[in-house]
């Protein structure tokens, strides 16, 4: 018999997930950022990142370390939390394990922060 490799999906996973998102552009997320609760933006980058380049109001919790459960699990469920990174990709994960944790309220920024450079 011969090896047959196993279908792939055409669709990379993390777009799959997104598709469950609310994914909004940047002058809708500014608009948003604008009215949002003080520690209701989550940037999802490392700390050196987050050092480098942050969106004012911005907290930074790391969806790679090793804290990341423990401070998702101490966010209120009732609240709306804006979430990005660099591109979009760990984005869209933190906000699955979020949206998984029964946080429901969750805004993605679409592209992350490289969506506001042409």
């Amino acid at each position: 018999m011969e090896d047959v490799p196993p279908p792939s999906c055409p669709i990379p996973r993390w777009q799959l997930l997104k598709q469950e998102l609310k994914n909004v552009g940047p002058e809708e997320f500014d608009r948003l950022r604008a009215a949002a609760e003080p520690g209701t933006v989550i940037d999802v980058r490392n700390a050196r990142e987050f050092a480098e380049f942050h969106l004012e109001g911005a907290r930074n919790i790391n969806y790679l370390g090793s804290d990341f459960l423990e401070q998702m699990e101490a966010l209120d469920p009732d609240k709306t939390y804006l979430v990005y990174c660099r591109s979009g990709r760990r984005s869209v994960r933190a906000c699955t394990l979020m949206k998984n944790a029964g946080l429901k309220n969750l805004i993605h920024l679409d592209g992350g922060i490289n969506a506001y450079t042409p």
